[in-house]
């Protein structure tokens, strides 16, 4: 049985790397066909529409809509296309962008041809494909340790501040001192962190605090 030739969109708005992509393609055996190119992101968008390609090899840099919001686009239009990426910018918000937009691969322009064949072969057959200039990098902040979340996340930042000065046995008005609020402020937060943290009394207020690593040695009045 013979396969069917893998259908390519090209979106770039750079006639030497569309030419140059189409060329090399169309010398690999019938295995590739190119069914357009596109200039900008609303070209991609209308053309993808029209062909019903495999994949979209897709610049980010493009006039009118981008390649990330086109691959948007195209998510929603032709989710059948496959986005494969294909860009100069390998910082780590722009790689994430695409990738949360829908892009099933991301190349550096520069790749070999080797490369480029195996990456469309890829994300045509469903696989996601990161070139080895970006994977590195993705896999470093995709696996970098999260933030830790702060104790009480239904809290306000400032009620979290009163709260502390409640597991460390403050009075209203010294923790309006220390944070120069005025007492009956305070003691708005502290209704409610009561009512957030359904406690019903300063003493459950600062087991539950101190129980969450609020408070320290500091006592009334310091």
């Amino acid at each position: 049985m013979t396969t069917a030739p893998i259908r390519v969109l090209i979106a770039d708005d750079h006639f030497v790397v569309r030419r140059g992509l189409g060329a090399m393609l169309a010398s690999l055996d019938d295995a590739f066909v190119v069914v357009a190119e596109a200039t900008t992101g609303v070209e991609a968008v209308r053309e993808a529409q029209l062909t019903t390609p495999d994949v979209v090899v897709m610049d980010i840099n493009m006039p009118v809509l981008n390649g990330i919001e086109s691959t948007r686009q195209l998510g929603r239009a032709v989710p059948a296309a496959a986005v494969l990426v294909l860009t100069m910018f390998d910082d780590d918000e722009t790689v994430l962008s695409a990738m949360r937009a829908g892009a099933r691969g991301y190349l550096l322009k520069g790749a070999l041809q080797d490369e480029m064949v195996a990456a469309i072969r890829s994300v045509a057959a469903g696989q996601v494909v990161i070139g080895p200039g970006v994977a590195g990098r993705l896999l470093s902040q995709l696996t970098a340790p999260q933030p830790a979340e702060p104790p009480f996340p239904q809290l306000t930042s400032r009620e979290r501040e009163v709260l502390t000065g409640i597991a460390q046995g403050r009075s209203n008005g010294a923790i309006a001192a220390g944070l120069g609020l005025a007492p009956k402020t305070v003691g708005n937060h502290v209704s409610a962190i009561f009512a957030k943290l359904r406690v019903a009394s300063r003493a459950e207020a600062i087991v539950r605090a101190r129980e969450s690593g609020l408070g320290g040695r500091t006592t009334e009045g310091s």
